[in-house]
């Protein structure tokens, strides 16, 4: 019988490399864990030169150059770039229906019993574009790139902090879907990721949405207005807007192994691993013996 990587050990592979942390099947427990520290070892001298490269020519953070290729694009689309609060009311979030009686709502991190770190950012766009609205005839295009919180459980593609980049486009436009899908090609293309899927989904705010997927993983949910939530917003005319998950959306473009790679973090920088702190973790089975690595 033919023995695998334990899941400690592809975890461990997963830190330090980008690719497949399978490894295939090894005949016994002491060639998989001898296959284990030479891959281990490639890969983390691998980091090392990547850490002392970035050292020794310093550039901006990969999240926000991908923010700026994308902003760049949208400004240049005629959207106007806005900021607003991460502090949002328990109203504001009612008002996108979410209550205590949905899934959401528990994944929210309250600061008192009012006020919360925002979960998403269309509270705050509905608002601006509302107000936006009165000083002009033609189409309101607005967009805001920004933390957004939510309780998670741990994985390698749900952040509890992740950065939000969400667009809309209120106004005359023609057909709201078609405007939607022009804006979502802007973005992805801006991203260095022109491949991507469409699909319609349900949704538990917006009831139906389109979907923007790459191989497997949602990078993007998008919605078109007139809509149910449209009324206690004070919105009354066609409007397209999307949401983009940035940290997913530069795992693929960078090709990390996790969004974590990529996203607001104390262990890595730029995909690299950067938390050097010695523990001793049982990465092996069999005859007791410790493998004294990286966090």
């Amino acid at each position: 019988m033919t023995v695998g990587y334990t899941d400690a050990q592809k975890q461990r592979l997963r830190e330090f490399g980008n690719g497949a942390a399978d490894g295939g099947e090894f005949e016994d427990l002491q060639s998989r864990d001898s296959a284990f520290a030479k891959a281990l070892s490639r890969l983390t001298a691998e980091n090392f030169k990547g850490v002392s490269a970035m050292i020794a020519s310093p550039k901006r953070h990969g999240l926000t150059r991908l923010v700026s290729d994308i902003s760049d694009a949208l400004v240049a689309e005629g959207f106007i770039e806005v900021r607003t609060p991460i502090i949002i009311t328990k109203k504001d979030l009612a008002d996108m229906t979410i209550t205590e009686d949905k899934p959401l709502f528990k994944q929210v991190f309250w600061i008192d019993d009012k006020r919360a770190l925002r979960p998403m950012l269309a509270p705050n766009l509905y608002a601006v574009m509302r107000e936006l609205r009165g000083f002009t005839d033609g189409p309101v295009k607005i967009f805001e790139a920004g933390p957004c919180f939510r309780r998670e459980s741990h994985s390698g593609v749900h952040l509890e902090e992740f950065t939000m980049l969400n667009l809309v486009d209120m106004g005359p436009r023609g057909d709201p879907t078609e405007v939607l899908k022009g804006h979502i090609d802007a973005v992805m293309r801006a991203a260095g990721l022109p491949d991507y899927n469409l699909a319609h989904e349900e949704s538990d705010v917006y009831r139906e949405t389109i979907d923007v997927d790459i191989g497997g993983q949602e990078v993007c949910s998008a919605a078109v207005g007139p809509h149910h939530l449209d009324a206690v917003h004070g919105v009354n005319e066609p409007w397209s807007g999307a949401g983009f998950g940035l940290e997913r959306l530069l795992m693929l473009r960078e090709g990390y192994s996790t969004a974590r790679k990529g996203g607001a973090s104390l262990s890595y920088l730029n995909g690299y691993r950067i938390n050097r702190s010695p523990i001793q973790g049982d990465f092996y089975e069999g005859e007791g013996r410790l493998g004294r690595e990286w966090v």
